[in-house]
């Protein structure tokens, strides 16, 4: 019976693990799918590598799910289902633990905007690889609801309104001056915080708009954002997802790769 596990690698680590999977001897298959692949393509391109008999049930659907696609590396010895955090941009299979392509894409020094945004708290990062590069943290006044009723209540909720408004075109023009310096080489855009106020952010902020082709992902576990929040969501943005099978109760190797 196959036991899985999931665990994160950061990007120095992932490095690591790649090292020891392309020593690895044995029958293998290397699959690389790419990012927008449909369920039904997935599952011909598990049957055409010749795994789809073999591998446990819903590695299709996770595949498809994947905004970034996904590599399996499947063999006698190891078995393991990747999510890199960049896209994977062409199908692919070989033979071996094939790791050229995913180390190639991991190796790149992606140009990253970070914009995480919660109600009164803004923190905004370029990074080059996770070299941070220029960042622009700070708070703005926002009340809290207010819980009362009557005409008092409509009063507050106006001026609320207003602060809303405020502190967002305060956080626009901070990532207008932190971002546009980059703007025509940028590769991706990651936001972060609270889903609402991202949302509103960007209704406000045409400035973003131009990067609409180029939004990673959405990082809604963000809390209160800080420099060091900002600094743990870069690291976030190039950790690795694993997912890896093995015969009985307790999966070995690779424990010294976990992050």
């Amino acid at each position: 019976m196959l036991i899985s596990r999931k665990f994160r690698l950061a990007r120095s680590r992932m490095f690591g693990f790649l090292d020891e999977l392309a020593a690895t001897s044995g029958d293998a298959i290397s699959l690389y799918l790419s990012r927008r692949t449909s369920l039904v393509t997935v599952k011909e391109s598990l049957g055409k590598a010749s795994v789809s008999d073999v591998v446990p049930s819903g590695i299709d659907e996770i595949i498809a799910g994947s905004e970034t696609g996904a590599v399996l590396f499947w063999g006698l010895s190891r078995k393991y289902l990747v999510l890199p955090p960049f896209p994977v941009e062409e199908g692919y299979v070989n033979t071996g633990y094939d790791v050229g392509p995913l180390r190639s894409l991991l190796s790149h020094d992606f140009l990253v905007a970070l914009v995480l945004v919660r109600l009164g708290a803004y923190s905004i990062g370029v990074c080059r690889g996770s070299v941070l590069l220029d960042s622009k943290t700070g708070t703005g006044l926002v009340h809290a609801r207010h819980k009362k009723g009557g005409s008092s209540q409509a009063r507050f909720a106006r001026h609320r309104e207003k602060q809303i408004e405020s502190f967002l075109d305060r956080v626009c023009g901070h990532a207008r001056e932190h971002v546009e310096p980059h703007a025509r080489s940028l590769d991706y855009l990651v936001y972060g915080g609270a889903r609402s106020t991202i949302l509103s952010l960007r209704k406000r902020c045409p400035f973003l708009g131009q990067f609409d082709d180029r939004i990673l992902r959405m990082m809604l576990d963000i809390p209160d954002p800080r420099k060091a929040v900002l600094e743990k969501a870069l690291a976030d943005v190039w950790s690795t997802n694993v997912i890896e099978w093995c015969e009985g109760p307790s999966p070995t190797g690779l424990d010294g790769y976990r992050q």
